[in-house]
């Protein structure tokens, strides 16, 4: 399961392949994941050669498509959990400055896992009185079971504009995983060991195709 999440967020971005590119729609959750999915996926694919040459392209094509579309900071809240209150103030700008690179860093390794699958979503739902939505779909492969997925996306109270949290691969959420995984480490080491671990993740260079024991 420790490449599930990363496999599974490949998946949903080559979900629109063939899609017409268009601005992404904020105003709306269910548009927003399927816009966000098409137009990172049209960007990596009009740039195949130049990521196989250099991989790390693949760290800009997630901070200028996908990133701006994540609440980041609410998510990197979350993974802290009942620790959020413990940790000192001076150091939640710099957790969630480096957050937002681990996650960047996070869906580029993903990309290293591309391949070609259909993912099919629910119908739109009813949203305009909601704060939160899941938008569900349902991934397909011809060489393997069928995966179901779901995005969390929050609505901001003030711009009323939607952006993704979490992602939920088979009940499993990533970032009920990132808070379990480093739960231990906040309560014996400290921020700072979360920060150090997260650091070493971003400075390992991306990859193509990796075998699964770098994915972790």
């Amino acid at each position: 399961m420790k490449k599930l999440v990363y496999i599974v967020g490949v998946w949903l971005l080559t979900a629109f392949a063939t899609a017409t590119a268009q601005e992404v729609n904020e105003q709306n959750p269910y548009e927003l994941v399927e816009d966000v999915a098409m137009k990172t996926f049209d960007r990596i694919k009009a740039n195949q050669d130049a990521i196989k040459q250099d991989p790390e392209m693949l760290r800009t094509i997630m901070e200028e498509e996908l990133v701006p579309h994540i609440d980041y900071q609410f998510a990197a809240f979350m993974v802290l959990g009942k620790h959020f209150k413990s940790v000192p103030r001076d150091k939640l700008s710099e957790y969630v400055s480096v957050f937002r690179q681990y996650l960047i860093t996070t869906y580029a390794v993903a990309m290293g896992y591309y391949d070609n699958q259909e993912v099919i979503f629910e119908p739109e739902g009813e949203f305009d009185d909601k704060k939160s939505v899941t938008v569900r779909a349902v991934v397909q492969d011809p060489t393997r079971p069928e995966i179901n997925i779901a995005f969390k996306v929050r609505k901001d109270s003030k711009t009323n504009e939607w952006k993704a949290y979490d992602m939920v691969a088979e009940g499993i959420s990533m970032l009920n995983s990132k808070r379990s995984e480093f739960e231990s480490i906040l309560r014996q080491d400290g921020i700072d060991a979360v920060i150090a671990i997260m650091r070493d993740k971003i400075e390992k260079p991306v990859q193509l195709k990796q075998d699964d024991k770098d994915a972790a």
